[in-house]
């Protein structure tokens, strides 16, 4: 399954720049990073079709794509940091559930029709397809129109479990304790799902998140504080995101391999890797705020166009691949598929930037 990634709501409009702007700064360098990592997840996975299976080229680049496959938790811990601390300030229930139909919602919608179309229009899809109900079924109700959009239906219910979760959030808890006890409840929804519900799709729901979800609403509720708890506990942390990442990754090579895995011992180690990824990444964002200037305000700006970028990209790649395909020796492949890359990242950011707050960028990203 693909990783994807959207930008997470704004949050509210800082008090003052001072004592506001850098943390706003590192919330967009977070998405930057992270929708870095989607593209060059998929360029990855575009690369791999064209590789030599057993050659080393191959292995290296599933490596990588294993690698980067953090980004959904990633941006929903993102949106349920961010979220948490705009519900804490202030909770119009009105006036916040328009706002998450508007900006999640139609965008939703209207790129699951877009990208229906596009398949077929590129004859990935026979023509039938537009008329035939069980396929806007799962298209719909488990974000299949692309294999990309699932993470916007996801991010729609992260949108409405939040608000349940604020009388927890009230109570300012553990970051700690949300990171343990987090990685618990996912086992136990696992559980549930495996042996009551039995969804089609559970990564489509968000079941699947319980973890980012706990963590996220405890960091956004001590965001303050979370500099300080992060330069505590890295080296801990650090250390042991290493640990799980030598073993997560045999597995998750052996899973795409065709190799019989347990599904639960999978699953719980790349909950446990993306779980551990996601406030390393927060604590690189804080970092790059002290670092080079330029590489931090590129980072961030791509952060500020994430949606457009996660929305487009995947077509702008495929139109790439129909159009040549990556082919040729190792370093040719690998220089091709960066190029593609590039491409797939700049023209929709460069899009999403032009329609920055403009009428036609409401119509198609909801912001």
């Amino acid at each position: 399954m693909s990783d994807a990634s959207v930008s997470s709501p704004a949050p509210p409009a800082p008090a003052t720049r001072e004592a506001a702007g850098p943390r706003l700064t590192a919330i967009d360098t977070f998405r930057g990073l992270t929708i870095l990592e989607v593209v060059g997840h998929h360029a990855t996975g575009m690369a791999l079709r064209h590789a030599e299976v057993g050659s080393t080229t191959h292995d290296l680049l599933l490596i990588l794509n294993r690698t980067l496959h953090f980004a959904v938790p990633a941006f929903v811990f993102l949106s349920a940091v961010v979220l948490t601390r705009s519900l804490l300030r202030h909770f119009e229930p009105g006036r916040y559930f328009w706002r998450r139909l508007t900006r999640g919602g139609w965008p939703y919608l209207l790129w699951s029709a877009l990208y229906a179309l596009w398949y077929v229009w590129t004859g990935q899809r026979a023509p039938e397809t537009l008329t035939d109900p069980d396929r806007w079924h799962d298209w719909l109700l488990y974000g299949k129109a692309s294999y990309h959009l699932y993470f916007l239906l996801v991010a729609l219910e992260v949108y409405l479990v939040l608000p349940l979760l604020l009388p927890l959030a009230r109570r300012k808890p553990s970051i700690t304790a949300a990171l343990i006890l987090g990685l618990v409840v996912q086992l136990g929804l696992y559980l549930l799902n495996r042996e009551v519900l039995r969804l089609p799709f559970p990564a489509s729901t968000v079941l699947w998140y319980a973890l980012p979800i706990s963590l996220g609403l405890a960091v956004g509720a001590r965001l303050d504080e979370f500099q300080a708890w992060w330069r505590r506990r890295r080296a801990v942390l650090l250390p042991l995101l290493v640990v799980v990442y030598a073993v997560y990754l045999p597995v998750a090579l052996a899973y795409v391999r065709g190799t019989p895995v347990t599904p639960v011992v999978y699953s719980g180690l790349s909950w446990t890797y993306t779980g551990l990824v996601a406030p390393a990444l927060l604590g690189l964002a804080y970092r790059l705020e002290r670092g080079p200037q330029a590489f931090k305000r590129v980072v961030a700006t791509l952060g500020t166009v994430s949606l457009p970028i996660y929305l487009m990209h995947p077509a702008v790649l495929q139109a790439l691949e129909r159009a040549s395909a990556p082919d040729g020796t190792p370093v040719q492949l690998a220089l091709t598929v960066l190029a593609y890359g590039l491409i797939a990242l700049l023209i929709p950011a460069v899009i999403g930037r032009l329609l920055l707050g403009k009428r036609l960028g409401l119509l198609l990203f909801g912001r």
